[in-house]
């Protein structure tokens, strides 16, 4: 009888790390969401946001980008099973699709929320 062994934890970090970079070579609303990640940063760094405004921003780039990994996987776990247009199929692909679409669109919602206030002020300063 075979014995489970399980992987070395740095060889399970390895993966996912390989997981995370395949996703961002492959996948064009990937490569947007990290695009977004560094404008954010870029303007939070700019503007002096607060420590909890920071952490707010950080758990949204955290969701999206961990939401479009998981759509990404169930695309592909889809694909693999499938190649005939079948209506679960589709159920499964949409609404993995429709959950990050979900979680960006409040992202930007709440980005608006803490950053308009500052680029209100900082708009002011300058005119």
């Amino acid at each position: 009888m075979k014995k489970n062994r399980k992987v070395p934890i740095i060889r399970s970090f390895g993966y996912a790390f390989e997981g995370i970079w395949t996703g961002i070579k492959k996948e064009r609303n990937m490569k947007i969401h990290c695009l977004a990640v560094i404008l954010v940063t870029a303007a939070g760094i700019f503007f002096g946001i607060t420590a909890t405004e920071w952490c707010i921003c950080f758990l949204l780039f955290g969701m999206v980008v961990s939401l479009e990994l998981v759509n990404t996987a169930v695309e592909a776990v889809v694909d693999l099973v499938t190649e005939e247009k079948k209506p679960l199929a589709k159920i499964a692909k949409d609404t993995a699709a429709g959950a990050v679409l979900f979680t960006a669109i409040m992202a930007v919602f709440i980005g608006c929320i803490i950053f308009i206030p500052y680029a209100f002020e900082w708009l002011r300063s300058v005119f």
